[in-house]
């Protein structure tokens, strides 16, 4: 790990600790931390100095430069992966959850910052409060102040955003989604009828990324909406499909070349998934195994992970036990030579990993249940 060393070389906690006294030290430091965080697994290393590790991150967080608090609210979120959603990482989320929240909502704070601190907010409770309604129903709640700054007005107009408003408000609302699945059924039905009105006005939003972003979210609910029952239907749904289709094949030359092509690929797929529920799958693929992106759900979970982990997301997929148990991947696997030449066929790799995600969820509705009274 590419931790600051003392004179003999051991990384110990009073080195970490000595470290972050200047500002220029402590981004470095940080970098070094994101970076380990990102591509290795170093739970054995971080389970005797966590608290250490979340006092240095809580102390940039309240003090640092704007630069400095994004870096170390990235590394905040990698530190919960790393820890997995034990008693460790839930312990370091109640020390960092505040911090996080404050710094998010505060309007004075620099965009950027405020941007990390909405995506390690997102990740931190869903690693490490998946078990605990009341830090669940806080983080959303901090969430949605931010992002329902985009909905429009009585009088039904977008307010015009300010600079950076509009990757702040998709920042929080990818991870507001990304802790809607988490939510008991009584839950999500409230928030299906709150939301899906507004989120569709904000597809007239002039930013194309938080145009997509709220389009994922609302194939997103309205998946959810369809677990529950499936004659779910979205009472304004004609007037959604004609705005999808709109965007799915909008050529306004003013736009950007990049953005037009993004944007109507992403709106193709949200919009044949409202009206056939046909999903576009994906495989991620990770040494010898990999995953299927087969539901707004599971590719959801996937980006927000790949966003906090970057290029390293596929080395955690094979060795971080937390993304196994996520993906229903089970343990870790140890192969040779010989397992190696024996590959099971992709489509029976498909069905094991569909089966998988299925129980998964089915567990994690239980645990909704669980939570029901409380959220």
């Amino acid at each position: 790990i590419p931790l600051c060393k003392n004179s003999s070389g051991a990384n110990t906690s009073t080195t970490v600790q000595s470290c972050l006294e200047t500002a220029k030290t402590r981004l470095a430091a940080l970098d070094s931390l994101g970076g380990a965080f990102s591509s290795k697994l170093l739970y054995d290393f971080l389970i005797e100095r966590r608290l250490t590790v979340s006092d240095c991150l809580e102390r940039s967080l309240r003090k640092g430069g704007g630069e400095e608090q994004a870096a170390a609210a990235t590394v905040c979120a990698q530190l919960c992966v790393q820890l997995g959603g034990g008693d460790e990482g839930e312990e370091g989320f109640k020390i960092l959850r505040p911090v996080l929240s404050a710094i998010m909502i505060d309007g004075c704070a620099s965009v950027s910052a405020r941007q990390s601190c909405a995506r390690a907010l997102g990740m931190c409770c869903y690693v490490s409060a998946a078990e605990d309604g009341e830090d669940l129903v806080k983080s959303m709640s901090h969430l949605e102040s931010v992002f329902t700054m985009s909905y429009p007005n009585r009088e039904g107009t977008l307010p015009t955003p300010n600079a950076g408003a509009p990757g702040l408000h998709s920042a929080a609302l990818h991870a507001w989604a990304l802790l809607v699945t988490l939510c008991p059924a009584s839950r999500l039905t409230v928030l299906l009828d709150l939301h899906l009105p507004k989120l569709q006005a904000c597809l007239e939003s002039s930013d194309v990324n938080y145009r997509i972003a709220v389009g994922e979210t609302i194939a997103l609910l309205v998946e959810l909406g369809r677990d529950i029952d499936r004659e779910f239907e979205f009472e304004d749904s004609d007037t959604l499909c004609e705005c999808l289709k709109g965007l799915a094949t909008d050529g306004n030359k003013h736009r950007a070349k990049n953005d037009r092509r993004k944007q109507r690929t992403i709106f193709r797929e949200v919009l044949h998934y409202i009206e056939n529920e046909d999903f576009s799958e994906e495989k991620i693929r990770f040494g010898v195994e990999g995953i299927y992106i087969d539901s707004w759900m599971r590719r959801r979970v996937y980006d927000a992970f790949k966003e906090v982990l970057e290029s390293g997301v596929r080395h955690h997929l094979q060795f971080n036990p937390l993304l196994r148990d996520i993906f229903g991947l089970g343990p870790p696997l140890i192969l040779d030579s010989s397992v190696k030449s024996s590959k099971i066929s992709r489509f029976e790799k498909h069905l094991f990993n569909s089966a998988a995600f299925k129980a998964r969820t089915k567990l994690r509705n239980k645990v909704r249940d669980k939570r029901a009274d409380v959220m």
